[in-house]
């Protein structure tokens, strides 16, 4: 079996630096993109297991935007989406649910916890 292929999707070059330097000590296949249509693109060509997206990203589209299109590819909606954001707003957390994101997941958060979140997140992928 390949190993798991991981998404980071943020506009911020040392935010995907400290999340693949978080992750890379795994037998993960780290992909990067820096806004929405880069985004796409990645998915498109690397159809990941996992996505960890940021909610505000240039380019014309957010990490809901994403999402949505994610979910209504039928290549991609076994993809788990876990949104990374800075601006925790209760009507953004009920548009991500709406749009099929797998998990929320506040900025700043802990290395440890973000790592543990994707093991767990695949890990439930490899159960079912």
């Amino acid at each position: 079996m390949s190993n798991p292929r991981i998404l980071i999707v943020d506009d911020h070059a040392d935010l995907r630096k400290l999340i693949s330097l978080t992750l890379g000590s795994k037998d993960y296949d780290l992909v990067e993109a820096v806004d929405g249509p880069s985004a796409l693109e990645a998915c498109k060509r690397c159809a990941p297991d996992l996505i960890l997206l940021d909610l505000m990203l240039p380019g014309g589209m957010d990490g809901i935007d994403i999402c949505r299109q994610v979910r209504q590819d039928a290549a991609l909606a076994h993809a788990k989406v876990v949104l990374l954001t800075a601006a925790d707003q209760l009507a953004q957390r009920e548009r991500a649910v709406e749009v099929g994101v797998d998990r929320y997941f506040p900025k700043p958060f802990s290395p440890l916890q973000l790592r543990e979140l994707v093991e767990s997140l695949l890990a439930a992928d490899d159960a079912g």
